[in-house]
């Protein structure tokens, strides 16, 4: 019990920093994979810039025009270096057939050239084409999400769907992506034409221009071209700042890998106290182990132990009492891990090196901080010693 409570504090503070290392390493993979990244050689034109503040979001609102339809034509005639452009636009909507519903469906409304570009792939069925868009069809594909809940056990193409009470035909239905941060499903929506989507929602919305540059390599190239031709579009100095954004994948992953390593450094330094004061305990369990072990040392020196072996002795069981609580810490917070991503979908991931990581810094703490111990059971007269009552 008292070993017990002597790693308490070990063992609350490595189970912290993994499971916070986890929850980051997690949602990094997460965003990395699936929110960050429309697809390979991807950025988009946008009406705000990432913003950090408050007084960002007011400057931006009051500055940058909403990107429009005519907007989007304009690059698209204009740009000469992307591979392909594109435009969507999405908000929150019910979609419903027959009694069942579901609310809160990301209705999106695509050019046809979107499914070159994103994730998002039919699994049956068929993506939004041109002549959709030239017809202002209404047709959708929908998510599998949706496909389960409206159709369950039916082949959903050629079905109808009411979008916010208008039916539309399904022509295809998304292959299945991982559940996003909350497990919130990122299968819940339905793609339509954008010339549809405008027409049902209106043009006040501002719009996302995607644009797709021809390779890894013509990336920058392509976007300084898509910020030249838009500030000729808005008719903007030279001396003017942008009333608009430019955000590729690699962006927004910095933004977020910035404000993850803020998160990080500042757990490291909350569990670092903890982990001091781990330490202190552990040398005070070890400095009433060596009053207690008085006769044992006296008797050990008396028999021809040098003081480098009880050192040794001491500085080991200190280490290794340190490095059991640090594997409890892991083991435990690997226990957290699996339960959390169970219950709310949270991504974690429990990285072996800070597993590593952990074990080892646990481990230091309990050598250094049993130095101490140590030195004073070496320093002690082998004759005096003896003398102490058991």
């Amino acid at each position: 019990m008292r070993s017990f409570l002597t790693l308490l504090g070990i063992i609350l503070s490595v189970a912290t920093l993994i499971v916070v290392v986890a929850l980051i390493a997690g949602t990094n993979r997460y965003v990395a994979e699936r929110v960050a990244t429309l697809g390979t050689n991807v950025f988009q034109v946008t009406r705000f810039p990432l913003i950090t503040n408050a007084a960002q979001l007011v400057k931006a609102t009051r500055r940058n025009k909403i990107i429009t339809w005519e907007d989007y034509e304009y690059l698209r005639d204009h740009l000469t270096l992307p591979l392909r452009v594109g435009v969507q636009s999405g908000i929150g909507g019910r979609v419903s057939s027959g009694t069942d519903s579901l609310d809160q469906v990301g209705v999106r409304g695509v050019t046809a050239n979107m499914g070159e570009m994103a994730l998002v792939e039919p699994a049956a069925g068929r993506y939004i084409v041109d002549s959709d868009n030239d017809h202002r069809s209404a047709v959708g594909m929908i998510g599998p999400d949706v496909a389960d809940k409206l159709f369950p056990g039916l082949d959903p193409i050629g079905r109808t769907v009411n979008v916010d009470g208008r039916p539309f035909t399904v022509v295809g239905v998304g292959k299945a992506l991982a559940n996003g941060v909350g497990g919130i499903s990122q299968d819940v929506y339905i793609y339509i034409p954008i010339q549809t989507f405008m027409a049902i929602y209106g043009t006040r919305a501002s719009l996302t221009i995607v644009v797709e540059a021809r390779s890894s390599d013509w990336m920058e190239r392509s976007q300084e071209e898509a910020r030249m031709v838009m500030r000729a579009r808005r008719h903007l100095n030279p001396n003017e700042e942008d009333n608009f954004a430019v955000l590729s994948s690699d962006a927004l992953l910095d933004l977020f890998h910035t404000l993850t390593d803020w998160i990080a450094q500042a757990m490291v330094g909350i569990v670092s106290v903890f982990l001091l004061i781990g330490g202190v305990v552990i040398m005070n369990v070890m400095l009433a182990s060596v009053t207690e072990r008085t006769r044992e040392i006296g008797m050990r020196k008396s028999v021809g132990a040098r003081r480098a072996d009880i050192m040794m002795q001491f500085m080991v069981e200190s280490s290794v009492l340190s490095a059991v609580g640090g594997a409890v810490g892991v083991a435990f917070a690997w226990l957290i891990a699996q339960l959390v991503q169970a219950v709310s979908g949270v991504p974690m991931f429990v990285s072996p090196l800070a597993v590593f990581a952990a074990l080892l810094v646990s481990t230091a703490v309990g050598l250094f901080f049993g130095i101490y111990p140590a030195r004073k059971a070496a320093q002690l007269n082998p004759i005096e010693a003896l003398r102490q009552e058991t």
